[in-house]
Protein backbone atom coordinates (compact mmCIF):
# COMPACT_ATOMS: atom_id res chain seq x y z
CA UNK A 1 0.00 0.00 0.00
CA UNK A 2 1.32 3.12 -0.93
CA UNK A 3 2.42 5.50 2.02
CA UNK A 4 0.19 8.70 1.03
CA UNK A 5 -2.60 6.28 0.94
CA UNK A 6 -1.86 4.48 4.48
CA UNK A 7 -1.26 8.14 6.00
CA UNK A 8 -5.01 9.36 4.38
CA UNK A 9 -6.50 5.91 5.96
CA UNK A 10 -4.55 6.75 9.57
CA UNK A 11 -6.35 10.81 9.00
CA UNK A 12 -9.17 9.45 8.57
CA UNK A 13 -9.48 6.93 11.33
CA UNK A 14 -7.83 9.23 13.47
CA UNK A 15 -10.90 11.79 12.22
CA UNK A 16 -13.75 9.07 12.80
CA UNK A 17 -12.91 7.49 15.83
CA UNK A 18 -13.04 10.77 17.91
CA UNK A 19 -16.31 11.20 16.62
CA UNK A 20 -17.97 7.46 17.00
CA UNK A 21 -16.37 7.72 20.81
CA UNK A 22 -18.38 10.84 21.14
CA UNK A 23 -22.00 9.45 19.45
CA UNK A 24 -21.27 6.49 21.47
CA UNK A 25 -21.30 8.21 24.88
CA UNK A 26 -23.65 10.62 23.86
CA UNK A 27 -26.15 7.27 22.82
CA UNK A 28 -25.28 5.85 26.17
CA UNK A 29 -25.20 9.24 28.50
CA UNK A 30 -28.77 9.40 26.88
CA UNK A 31 -29.82 6.34 27.72
CA UNK A 32 -29.08 6.54 31.38
CA UNK A 33 -30.33 9.91 31.36
CA UNK A 34 -33.27 8.77 30.58
CA UNK A 35 -33.35 5.84 32.70
CA UNK A 36 -32.05 8.16 35.75
CA UNK A 37 -35.30 10.86 35.20
CA UNK A 38 -37.56 7.95 34.83
CA UNK A 39 -36.35 6.67 38.12
CA UNK A 40 -36.53 10.12 39.75
CA UNK A 41 -39.64 10.33 39.00
CA UNK A 42 -40.69 7.21 40.23
CA UNK A 43 -39.33 8.63 43.72
CA UNK A 44 -40.81 12.13 42.91
CA UNK A 45 -44.16 9.98 42.56
CA UNK A 46 -43.32 7.55 45.68
CA UNK A 47 -42.54 10.62 48.00
CA UNK A 48 -45.79 12.19 46.87
CA UNK A 49 -47.83 9.14 47.19
CA UNK A 50 -46.20 8.28 51.11
CA UNK A 51 -47.14 11.91 52.17
CA UNK A 52 -50.97 10.99 51.61
CA UNK A 53 -50.49 7.44 52.76
CA UNK A 54 -48.11 7.84 56.18
CA UNK A 55 -44.40 6.97 57.21
CA UNK A 56 -44.89 3.39 56.53
CA UNK A 57 -45.52 3.51 52.79
CA UNK A 58 -42.42 6.01 52.73
CA UNK A 59 -40.07 3.69 54.08
CA UNK A 60 -41.26 0.70 51.96
CA UNK A 61 -41.01 3.21 49.02
CA UNK A 62 -37.36 4.39 50.32
CA UNK A 63 -36.35 0.71 50.65
CA UNK A 64 -37.23 -0.59 46.89
CA UNK A 65 -36.51 2.60 44.65
CA UNK A 66 -33.09 4.34 45.11
CA UNK A 67 -33.28 7.81 46.24
CA UNK A 68 -31.54 10.74 44.33
CA UNK A 69 -28.69 10.82 46.95
CA UNK A 70 -27.53 6.99 45.55
CA UNK A 71 -28.28 8.05 41.67
CA UNK A 72 -25.75 11.11 41.59
CA UNK A 73 -22.14 8.94 43.01
CA UNK A 74 -23.51 5.96 40.56
CA UNK A 75 -23.91 8.65 38.11
CA UNK A 76 -20.43 10.60 38.44
CA UNK A 77 -19.11 6.94 38.52
CA UNK A 78 -20.19 6.27 34.83
CA UNK A 79 -19.26 9.47 33.49
CA UNK A 80 -15.83 9.10 34.52
CA UNK A 81 -16.27 5.34 33.45
CA UNK A 82 -17.05 6.50 29.72
CA UNK A 83 -14.06 8.67 29.76
CA UNK A 84 -11.34 6.53 30.42
CA UNK A 85 -12.88 4.24 27.77
CA UNK A 86 -13.03 6.94 25.92
CA UNK A 87 -9.10 7.50 26.28
CA UNK A 88 -7.82 3.74 26.04
CA UNK A 89 -9.47 3.28 22.78
CA UNK A 90 -8.47 6.24 21.19
CA UNK A 91 -4.75 5.66 22.70
CA UNK A 92 -4.79 2.19 21.00
CA UNK A 93 -6.16 3.10 18.12
CA UNK A 94 -3.21 5.48 17.54
CA UNK A 95 -1.20 2.93 18.82
CA UNK A 96 -2.23 0.93 16.39
CA UNK A 97 -1.84 3.40 13.58
CA UNK A 98 1.52 4.08 14.61
CA UNK A 99 3.22 0.96 14.70
CA UNK A 100 1.22 0.08 10.87
CA UNK A 101 2.60 3.25 9.20
CA UNK A 102 6.68 2.54 11.29
CA UNK A 103 6.55 -0.62 10.25
CA UNK A 104 5.82 -0.31 6.92
CA UNK A 105 8.87 2.69 6.90
CA UNK A 106 11.28 1.36 8.91
CA UNK A 107 11.74 -2.22 7.55
CA UNK A 108 12.77 -1.23 3.87
CA UNK A 109 14.72 1.92 5.46
CA UNK A 110 16.69 -0.93 7.62
CA UNK A 111 17.49 -2.86 4.55
CA UNK A 112 18.61 0.36 2.48
CA UNK A 113 20.69 1.32 5.57
CA UNK A 114 22.17 -2.35 5.29
CA UNK A 115 22.96 -1.96 1.66
CA UNK A 116 24.55 1.48 1.69
CA UNK A 117 26.75 0.00 4.33
CA UNK A 118 27.38 -2.55 2.24
CA UNK A 119 28.00 -0.88 -0.61
CA UNK A 120 30.37 1.60 1.26
CA UNK A 121 32.45 -1.06 1.95
CA UNK A 122 33.27 -2.33 -1.55
CA UNK A 123 30.21 -5.43 -1.02
CA UNK A 124 28.10 -5.44 -3.86
CA UNK A 125 26.94 -9.20 -3.43
CA UNK A 126 23.81 -8.55 -2.09
CA UNK A 127 20.02 -8.13 -2.84
CA UNK A 128 17.34 -6.12 -1.53
CA UNK A 129 14.54 -8.62 -0.85
CA UNK A 130 10.98 -5.80 -1.08
CA UNK A 131 7.58 -7.03 -1.20
CA UNK A 132 5.62 -4.30 -0.83
CA UNK A 133 3.74 -1.73 -3.74
CA UNK A 134 4.41 1.69 -1.34
CA UNK A 135 7.38 4.56 -1.99
CA UNK A 136 9.78 3.48 0.56
CA UNK A 137 9.62 -0.67 -1.07
CA UNK A 138 9.88 1.28 -4.79
CA UNK A 139 13.02 3.61 -3.68
CA UNK A 140 14.42 0.10 -2.54
CA UNK A 141 13.55 -1.73 -5.86
CA UNK A 142 15.18 1.70 -7.69
CA UNK A 143 18.18 0.78 -5.51
CA UNK A 144 18.61 -2.89 -6.48
CA UNK A 145 18.86 -1.85 -9.73
CA UNK A 146 21.07 0.76 -8.74
CA UNK A 147 23.32 -1.92 -7.51
CA UNK A 148 23.22 -4.32 -10.24
CA UNK A 149 24.49 -1.87 -12.61
CA UNK A 150 26.82 -0.33 -10.51
CA UNK A 151 28.13 -3.82 -10.07
CA UNK A 152 28.07 -4.56 -14.01
CA UNK A 153 29.61 -1.29 -14.11
CA UNK A 154 32.79 -2.46 -11.65
CA UNK A 155 32.95 -5.29 -13.28
CA UNK A 156 33.29 -4.11 -16.90
CA UNK A 157 36.12 -1.59 -15.19
CA UNK A 158 37.83 -4.11 -13.81
CA UNK A 159 38.21 -6.71 -17.31
CA UNK A 160 38.41 -3.09 -18.93
CA UNK A 161 41.77 -2.76 -16.56
CA UNK A 162 42.78 -6.32 -17.30
CA UNK A 163 42.69 -5.86 -20.78
CA UNK A 164 44.74 -2.76 -20.41
CA UNK A 165 47.27 -4.63 -18.58
CA UNK A 166 47.65 -7.27 -20.59
CA UNK A 167 47.68 -5.17 -23.46
CA UNK A 168 50.59 -3.34 -22.20
CA UNK A 169 52.36 -6.25 -21.71
CA UNK A 170 51.78 -8.13 -24.90
CA UNK A 171 52.83 -4.64 -26.75
CA UNK A 172 56.28 -4.42 -24.45
CA UNK A 173 57.15 -8.11 -24.87
CA UNK A 174 56.24 -7.72 -28.67
CA UNK A 175 58.56 -4.30 -29.06
CA UNK A 176 61.28 -5.75 -27.40
CA UNK A 177 61.99 -8.82 -30.14
CA UNK A 178 62.50 -5.76 -33.11
CA UNK A 179 64.03 -2.85 -30.41
CA UNK A 180 66.84 -6.15 -29.66
CA UNK A 181 67.12 -6.99 -33.37
CA UNK A 182 67.81 -3.34 -34.41
CA UNK A 183 70.21 -2.77 -31.53
CA UNK A 184 72.17 -5.95 -32.56
CA UNK A 185 72.40 -5.15 -35.98
CA UNK A 186 73.18 -1.54 -35.01
CA UNK A 187 76.38 -2.51 -33.33
CA UNK A 188 77.26 -4.84 -35.99
CA UNK A 189 77.57 -2.45 -38.62
CA UNK A 190 79.20 -0.17 -35.72
CA UNK A 191 81.73 -2.66 -35.57
CA UNK A 192 82.32 -3.41 -38.56
CA UNK A 193 81.36 -7.09 -38.77
CA UNK A 194 79.05 -6.27 -41.73
CA UNK A 195 82.28 -6.06 -43.56
CA UNK A 196 80.63 -6.68 -47.56
CA UNK A 197 78.34 -4.87 -49.27
CA UNK A 198 76.00 -7.93 -48.84
CA UNK A 199 76.46 -7.91 -45.18
CA UNK A 200 75.80 -4.51 -44.52
CA UNK A 201 72.57 -4.37 -47.52
CA UNK A 202 71.39 -7.53 -45.22
CA UNK A 203 71.88 -5.53 -41.97
CA UNK A 204 70.06 -2.70 -43.37
CA UNK A 205 67.24 -4.83 -44.61
CA UNK A 206 66.88 -6.89 -41.46
CA UNK A 207 66.54 -3.23 -39.41
CA UNK A 208 63.92 -1.83 -41.65
CA UNK A 209 61.96 -4.87 -41.58
CA UNK A 210 62.11 -4.74 -37.80
CA UNK A 211 60.96 -0.98 -37.84
CA UNK A 212 58.40 -1.90 -39.32
CA UNK A 213 57.09 -4.53 -37.29
CA UNK A 214 57.31 -1.94 -34.37
CA UNK A 215 55.28 0.38 -36.64
CA UNK A 216 52.70 -2.28 -37.15
CA UNK A 217 52.69 -2.67 -33.72
CA UNK A 218 52.00 1.13 -32.32
CA UNK A 219 49.70 1.29 -35.20
CA UNK A 220 47.54 -1.30 -33.39
CA UNK A 221 47.87 -0.02 -30.19
CA UNK A 222 46.73 3.13 -31.47
CA UNK A 223 43.92 2.30 -33.50
CA UNK A 224 42.77 -0.02 -30.43
CA UNK A 225 42.52 3.22 -28.35
CA UNK A 226 40.12 4.22 -30.96
CA UNK A 227 37.94 1.17 -30.73
CA UNK A 228 37.88 1.54 -27.17
CA UNK A 229 36.82 5.02 -27.62
CA UNK A 230 34.38 4.71 -30.92
CA UNK A 231 36.77 6.86 -32.53
CA UNK A 232 37.53 4.94 -35.27
CA UNK A 233 37.50 7.36 -38.59
CA UNK A 234 35.67 5.90 -41.16
CA UNK A 235 35.38 7.58 -44.68
CA UNK A 236 32.68 5.86 -46.51
CA UNK A 237 32.67 5.33 -50.11
CA UNK A 238 31.35 3.36 -53.02
CA UNK A 239 33.85 0.78 -54.18
CA UNK A 240 34.10 -0.84 -57.00
CA UNK A 241 34.76 -4.41 -55.73
CA UNK A 242 36.70 -6.47 -58.83
CA UNK A 243 38.98 -3.03 -58.95
CA UNK A 244 39.49 -2.89 -55.65
CA UNK A 245 40.22 -6.48 -54.78
CA UNK A 246 42.66 -6.35 -57.77
CA UNK A 247 44.70 -4.06 -56.51
CA UNK A 248 44.98 -5.77 -53.35
CA UNK A 249 45.66 -9.10 -54.72
CA UNK A 250 48.53 -7.52 -56.89
CA UNK A 251 50.41 -5.90 -53.56
CA UNK A 252 49.40 -9.26 -51.72
CA UNK A 253 51.40 -11.10 -54.20
CA UNK A 254 54.33 -9.30 -54.34
CA UNK A 255 54.57 -9.04 -50.45
CA UNK A 256 53.68 -13.43 -50.15
CA UNK A 257 56.30 -14.05 -52.41
CA UNK A 258 58.73 -12.29 -50.92
CA UNK A 259 58.24 -14.57 -47.95
CA UNK A 260 58.34 -17.77 -50.16
CA UNK A 261 54.08 -18.26 -49.85
CA UNK A 262 52.46 -19.08 -53.13
CA UNK A 263 49.09 -16.89 -53.59
CA UNK A 264 45.80 -17.37 -55.84
CA UNK A 265 43.05 -14.55 -55.82
CA UNK A 266 40.33 -15.69 -57.55
CA UNK A 267 37.13 -13.14 -58.57
CA UNK A 268 33.61 -14.41 -59.03
CA UNK A 269 31.88 -10.94 -58.74
CA UNK A 270 30.07 -8.98 -62.09
CA UNK A 271 32.23 -5.95 -62.71
CA UNK A 272 29.92 -3.45 -61.76
CA UNK A 273 29.09 -4.66 -58.47
CA UNK A 274 30.23 -2.11 -55.54
CA UNK A 275 29.83 -1.70 -51.64
CA UNK A 276 30.08 1.04 -49.57
CA UNK A 277 33.28 0.86 -47.22
CA UNK A 278 35.81 2.65 -46.03
CA UNK A 279 38.92 1.23 -48.47
CA UNK A 280 41.60 1.71 -45.97
CA UNK A 281 39.70 -0.05 -42.96
CA UNK A 282 38.66 -2.80 -45.76
CA UNK A 283 42.49 -3.18 -46.24
CA UNK A 284 43.43 -3.34 -42.57
CA UNK A 285 41.24 -5.96 -42.42
CA UNK A 286 42.69 -8.15 -45.11
CA UNK A 287 46.63 -7.02 -44.10
CA UNK A 288 45.90 -8.13 -40.52
CA UNK A 289 43.97 -11.46 -41.67
CA UNK A 290 46.90 -12.26 -44.04
CA UNK A 291 49.21 -11.46 -41.38
CA UNK A 292 48.06 -13.86 -39.02
CA UNK A 293 48.16 -16.64 -41.80
CA UNK A 294 51.61 -15.35 -42.27
CA UNK A 295 52.61 -15.49 -38.55
CA UNK A 296 50.94 -18.77 -37.98
CA UNK A 297 52.16 -21.03 -41.32
CA UNK A 298 54.24 -23.77 -40.38
CA UNK A 299 54.71 -25.32 -43.60
CA UNK A 300 57.82 -25.23 -45.97
CA UNK A 301 55.74 -23.79 -49.09
CA UNK A 302 52.85 -21.65 -47.36
CA UNK A 303 49.93 -21.10 -49.44
CA UNK A 304 47.19 -18.82 -49.31
CA UNK A 305 44.26 -17.93 -51.01
CA UNK A 306 41.93 -15.14 -51.53
CA UNK A 307 38.75 -15.54 -53.19
CA UNK A 308 35.85 -12.90 -53.47
CA UNK A 309 32.23 -14.30 -54.01
CA UNK A 310 28.34 -12.89 -54.82
CA UNK A 311 26.07 -14.28 -52.25
CA UNK A 312 22.79 -12.41 -53.46
CA UNK A 313 22.49 -8.96 -51.74
CA UNK A 314 26.43 -9.96 -50.15
CA UNK A 315 29.87 -10.35 -51.52
CA UNK A 316 31.72 -12.98 -49.62
CA UNK A 317 35.44 -12.46 -48.93
CA UNK A 318 37.36 -16.08 -48.53
CA UNK A 319 40.79 -16.50 -47.56
CA UNK A 320 42.16 -20.03 -46.86
CA UNK A 321 45.60 -20.59 -45.45
CA UNK A 322 47.64 -24.22 -45.24
CA UNK A 323 48.90 -23.38 -41.73
CA UNK A 324 48.92 -25.02 -38.88
CA UNK A 325 44.83 -24.62 -38.01
CA UNK A 326 42.69 -23.54 -35.14
CA UNK A 327 41.30 -26.45 -32.83
CA UNK A 328 37.55 -26.27 -32.23
CA UNK A 329 37.81 -25.11 -28.83
CA UNK A 330 39.81 -22.51 -29.26
CA UNK A 331 37.93 -21.40 -32.75
CA UNK A 332 35.01 -19.65 -30.85
CA UNK A 333 37.38 -17.06 -29.20
CA UNK A 334 40.00 -15.93 -31.73
CA UNK A 335 38.26 -12.55 -32.48
CA UNK A 336 38.27 -11.86 -28.64
CA UNK A 337 40.43 -9.15 -27.66
CA UNK A 338 43.84 -10.34 -26.60
CA UNK A 339 43.32 -14.11 -27.24
CA UNK A 340 46.28 -15.98 -28.56
CA UNK A 341 46.19 -19.79 -29.58
CA UNK A 342 49.46 -19.64 -29.18
CA UNK A 343 49.85 -19.37 -24.68
CA UNK A 344 53.36 -18.62 -24.86
CA UNK A 345 54.82 -15.24 -24.23
CA UNK A 346 58.15 -17.00 -25.45
CA UNK A 347 56.14 -17.63 -28.65
CA UNK A 348 58.53 -15.61 -31.78
CA UNK A 349 55.13 -14.88 -34.09
CA UNK A 350 54.73 -12.66 -31.06
CA UNK A 351 51.59 -10.46 -31.79
CA UNK A 352 49.29 -7.84 -29.39
CA UNK A 353 46.47 -9.96 -29.30
CA UNK A 354 44.22 -7.11 -30.73
CA UNK A 355 44.48 -8.31 -34.65
CA UNK A 356 41.36 -10.15 -35.04
CA UNK A 357 39.25 -8.44 -32.42
CA UNK A 358 40.01 -5.05 -34.97
CA UNK A 359 39.07 -7.21 -37.74
CA UNK A 360 35.51 -8.08 -36.28
CA UNK A 361 34.79 -4.12 -35.16
CA UNK A 362 35.75 -3.25 -38.60
CA UNK A 363 33.44 -5.21 -40.45
CA UNK A 364 30.62 -5.31 -37.91
CA UNK A 365 30.73 -1.13 -38.21
CA UNK A 366 30.34 -1.74 -41.64
CA UNK A 367 27.06 -3.83 -41.00
CA UNK A 368 28.96 -7.04 -42.23
CA UNK A 369 29.66 -10.42 -40.36
CA UNK A 370 32.86 -12.52 -40.06
CA UNK A 371 33.60 -16.44 -39.37
CA UNK A 372 35.59 -18.84 -39.38
CA UNK A 373 36.47 -22.59 -40.22
CA UNK A 374 39.84 -24.59 -39.51
CA UNK A 375 41.08 -28.05 -39.22
CA UNK A 376 44.35 -28.74 -37.32
CA UNK A 377 47.09 -29.43 -39.62
CA UNK A 378 45.19 -28.53 -42.73
CA UNK A 379 44.62 -24.70 -42.20
CA UNK A 380 42.27 -22.57 -41.87
CA UNK A 381 39.76 -20.65 -43.99
CA UNK A 382 38.34 -16.92 -43.05
CA UNK A 383 34.71 -15.66 -44.53
CA UNK A 384 33.09 -11.95 -44.23
CA UNK A 385 30.70 -10.37 -45.81
CA UNK A 386 29.24 -7.05 -47.18
CA UNK A 387 26.25 -5.53 -48.26
CA UNK A 388 26.31 -4.34 -51.69
CA UNK A 389 25.23 -0.99 -52.66
CA UNK A 390 21.81 -0.27 -53.71
CA UNK A 391 21.39 -0.42 -57.33
CA UNK A 392 19.58 3.05 -59.23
Amino acid sequence: MKLKTKLMIAFVFMLIMPICMFLMIMFTVGNRQLHYLEVYEQIQQTETLAEGIGQDASTRSEESIPSAATLIPEIRIFMKNMAIAAVLILLLTALFLTVWIYAGINIPLNKLRTATHNIAEGNLDFTIDVNGDDEISDLCRDFEEMRIRLKESTAEKMEYDRESKELISNISHDLKTPVTAIKGYAEGIMDGVADTPEKMDRYIRTIYNKANDMDRLINELTFYSKIDTNRIPYTYNKINVVGYFEDCSEELGLDLESKNIDFSYSNYVEGDVEIIADAEQLKRVIDNIIGNSVKYMDKDKGRISLRVKDVGDFIQVEIEDNGKGIGAKELPYIFDRFYRTDASRNSARGGSGIGLSIVRKIIEDHGGKIWATSKPGTGTVMYFVLRKAAVK
